[in-house]
């Protein structure tokens, strides 16, 4: 027998079909004038490349991790509600991951819940929801054993002013996408799922260029001006798994094929930095703000020639510059994948912008890829003058679900 309308698959913009048909649109006069008659459902206009865009939730690996940067992102903490453990927690896993998985095919939020209608109208725009778990996660769910080493908590750093209340959280989600609303949606999504399991820590908004916005593809800059992300490792690298990925042959066996993310909100002390003439900023970073390529000449990919001095007999690139200090070789080959989010909360009430950096960089195992290179650049980065770390978290993220399972199953019920 052929489908009816009511037995169709609903989807966000079905939905909005039959919204229109049913006249419930709104916005029916003056400069929307031209959207007044509703098409039929089966007949509405294609989505325009962004919208269409798709990541797939059930995978080996969790998306957010190496999904190009979104234009808008969420980053949200949860804490385990008093009474609350690892029955709960693995009931609230399963239902975020059901959603996620919904909403990442453009899809309404499930039956069960009720989906807030914001977005309607779009497409999956590249939509990705990650989830992972703080130290603190293991202790409230009886689960001390399965708390991997690599979630020791971080070292302390001398430019630390760290907000506890901003900070850790037994559970962490990140949420991407390259539409506002869908972005929003999905944080909402997650939020009321939560019920009495779990209750919001803290929550942070970030955003990044938006998808066409520039010529070609580029490498985004953050709130400074500066190409940010250069010399990435990228999944073609031969060593990419290694400094990403924890082993099939790992410890504990849950992390298999997950990762670590270290997250950090970094102040940006802009008005400071913008006082600096460029030529000084290039300095301080050690690359050319124009094009991000290094000081001692070439392209955003060149290697930079360490080693070179000037006419004054002076290194080119300085020993304190931030491109110097944050290498690899500089480091004992210490990476990590960093995909951030810039953020502006306001102004304070003495005109100075609140806004940096949400910084989040992914490595099989912080203590070999972040805190090594932080412990170099809290010894002496000339950057570290122009910022202010206010939180920090470090979270275990598993690797993907598969089909009708849900993230840290093998966890939760191994």
């Amino acid at each position: 027998m052929a489908d009816t309308p009511l037995q169709r698959p609903v989807t966000r913009r079905r939905l909005l079909g039959t919204a229109g048909a049913t006249g419930l649109a709104l916005g029916v006069t003056g400069a929307a004038a031209g959207y007044t008659a509703a098409a039929p459902s089966d007949s509405v206009t294609p989505l325009t490349e962004v919208g269409s865009r798709r990541e797939m939730f059930h995978e080996k690996h969790q998306p957010g991790i190496t999904t190009p940067l979104h234009a808008r992102g969420h980053l949200i903490a949860f804490d385990l509600a008093p009474g609350a453990g690892r029955k709960e927690a693995a009931a609230l896993l399963r239902r975020w991951s059901q959603t996620a998985a919904r909403l990442m095919a453009g899809e309404p939020a499930p039956a069960g819940g009720h989906d807030t209608g914001i977005a309607l109208d779009a497409g999956p725009s590249a939509l990705t929801v990650t989830f992972g778990f703080g130290h603190s996660f293991f202790a409230r769910t009886g689960l001390e054993k399965q708390r991997p080493a690599a979630l020791d908590p971080l070292p302390e750093f001398s430019s630390d002013r760290l907000d506890a209340r901003r900070s850790n959280g037994d559970l962490w989600v990140q949420i991407g996408a390259d539409d506002a609303l869908v972005a929003f949606h999905a944080l909402r999504a997650v939020q009321k799922d939560a019920g009495q399991a779990a209750r919001v820590r803290w929550q942070m908004d970030g955003f990044n260029r938006s998808p066409g916005a520039t010529e070609r593809p580029m490498t985004t800059r953050n709130l400074m001006g500066q190409i940010d992300g250069t010399n990435n490792p990228a999944p073609s690298d031969e060593d990419f798994e290694a400094r990403v990925r924890v082993p099939a042959d790992g410890d504990p066996a849950w992390m298999a094929g997950g990762s670590y993310v270290v997250f950090r909100r970094i102040r940006m002390l802009l008005d400071d930095w913008e006082q600096l003439p460029v030529r000084e900023q290039e300095a301080v970073m050690g690359r050319r703000k124009a094009d991000g390529a290094p000081l001692t000449g070439g392209d955003e990919t060149t290697e930079p020639d360490l080693e070179r001095v000037g006419k004054d007999g002076d290194l080119v690139i300085p020993l304190n510059a931030h491109a110097r200090i944050t290498r690899p070789d500089q480091n004992g080959g210490a990476a990590m994948v960093r995909r951030p989010f810039s953020y502006h909360d306001g102004i304070d009430d003495k005109g100075v912008p609140d806004a940096g950096l949400l910084f989040l960089c992914w490595q099989a195992d912080p203590l070999r890829g972040f805190v090594p290179v932080q412990r170099k650049l809290d010894r002496g980065d000339a950057l570290s003058a122009f910022i202010r770390h206010e939180a920090s978290g470090l979270y275990a993220v598993p690797g993907g679900a598969a089909e009708g399972g849900y993230v840290g199953q093998e966890l939760l019920e191994g």
